[in-house]
């Protein structure tokens, strides 16, 4: 891959060098750290689309949860969801949870308190949410440590697999009404490529710049998750002890422009716009982090602090590349329009993130629920341009506010992006050693 990619100013070229020699060693850094690497998540619950067809019963398809001992305590306290340490001081959740009139609760809380638990509240029932967010108070929910149980290729394919992104692609991404795309992956095509036909159709049918977008989006993070699945898989298993590597052959299936009649190239060109994206936002929402009233509390009040100044160095870093995709485009058009454009953009990706529960491998409901929300808060930060500037220094946001979910979520998601495009980089290499 080579050249400027579509949408944007920006060199495939220029990202390679940002990501390989800035970007990727910090973000796996970050990831390592206790307030990154811990993910509270509902695995069970059900599919809202259709009746659940079973789980993947494939070892690798297991998660592990995280034991309540292991989970940092200042991270157990902020089961309320908010990162500040003022929001995750024991004594106070201690004396909220032993009250029982609302008057008990505030008598016990300092005013700056109450006026984040107020506001968090407000926001938190706000409709400017991207994607459908799990309870993280449901006995359901548990917290899984992501350096544990890393995405990787679990086995999990056919019917069940292909109808979720089916359902991803018919139902929910914007396209012309004539483009139809079979259900039965074991189906025979006439005529060639289904998908390949589906693309074709969808980019000649002159899309609006924000439809486009949107198609990217999913059609990048596709591409990552197989990119990840291709570079972490199970090679061979001896006497119980598993080898995971990269795939060549299985990359080539998924992305050589023979093996996909055209579509593998178009589909990495995605993964690149997909990550210009997320790494907008992380630059459009350094200033929310770089207020000195947010925390990156966990309890370590040493490690919480080179935490946060890690996450401060990619942030500047982000605003040295200067070819960010340009968010200001969008929703462009005439206030009416361009707002029930928004409106249709943010209803399609929250219900893309409902069918994230119905994927039946475990591992692959994690990594995908992760990586989905993680875009969700990108957009987010993307379309609250004005409440981040306007954010006070030294009080809780009125306006914008995100959870500790949707922080983790965030890094994370970006995290595997970098991952996504690292890899590329090694399966170039190994594809000419092969040839």
């Amino acid at each position: 891959l080579t050249g400027v990619l579509d949408d944007c100013l920006c060199d495939i070229e220029s990202i390679d060098d940002f990501n390989t020699f800035k970007i990727f060693p910090k973000i796996q850094k970050l990831q390592e750290r206790d307030y990154f690497r811990y993910y509270k998540v509902n695995l069970k619950r059900p599919c809202p689309f259709w009746a659940d067809d079973g789980h993947c019963s494939i070892k690798d398809c297991h998660v592990e949860p995280c034991p309540e001992s292991k989970i940092p305590v200042g991270i157990k306290a902020g089961s309320s969801n908010k990162y500040s340490k003022a929001a995750n001081n024991s004594k106070e959740l201690e004396d909220c949870e032993q009250a029982n009139k609302l008057g008990a609760v505030n008598s016990t809380l300092s005013n700056q308190s109450k006026e984040a638990f107020i506001d968090w509240a407000r926001y938190d029932d706000s409709q400017d949410h991207f994607c459908e967010l799990d309870d993280e108070r449901s006995p359901d929910a548990q917290y899984v440590d992501l350096l544990l149980n890393p995405e990787r290729y679990t086995g999990y394919k056919g019917p069940s697999a292909w109808r979720v992104w089916n359902s991803i692609y018919e139902e929910n991404c914007f396209k012309p009404r004539s483009v139809y795309r079979p259900l039965n992956p074991l189906a025979p095509s006439r005529g060639g490529s289904c998908l390949f036909t589906f693309i074709c159709l969808l980019f000649c049918t002159g899309l609006c710049l924000e439809k486009r977008v949107f198609y990217k989006l999913i059609s990048g993070l596709h591409a990552s998750i197989n990119l990840h699945l291709c570079a972490n898989y199970l090679l061979e298993e001896t006497w119980g002890k598993p080898r995971w590597g990269p795939n060549v052959k299985e990359f080539t299936r998924r992305f050589d422009p023979v093996e996909t009649k055209g579509e593998g190239p178009r589909r990495l060109k995605n993964l690149y716009f997909l990550y210009l994206i997320e790494l907008r936002a992380l630059s459009k929402v350094a200033p929310y982090f770089e207020r000195s009233v947010v925390d990156l509390y966990t309890g370590n009040g040493h490690e919480d602090a080179e935490s946060k100044a890690l996450l401060l160095d990619i942030f500047r870093d982000t605003k040295s590349f200067h070819m960010h995709f340009d968010e200001k485009s969008m929703f462009a058009g005439d206030k009416k329009g361009a707002k029930s454009l928004k409106e249709e953009f943010r209803l399609h990706f929250k219900n893309i993130s409902r069918i994230m529960d119905c994927v039946g491998c475990d591992k692959c409901r994690l990594w995908g629920k992760l990586q989905t929300q993680g875009l969700g808060t990108a957009l987010k930060i993307l379309f609250s341009e004005k409440e981040i500037k306007s954010l006070p220094e030294n009080s809780p946001s009125k306006g914008f506010q995100l959870t500790r979910q949707e922080i983790v979520a965030l890094v994370n998601a970006f995290g595997r992006l970098s991952t996504s495009i690292r890899e590329l980089q090694n399966f170039k290499v190994l594809l000419q050693q092969t040839r």
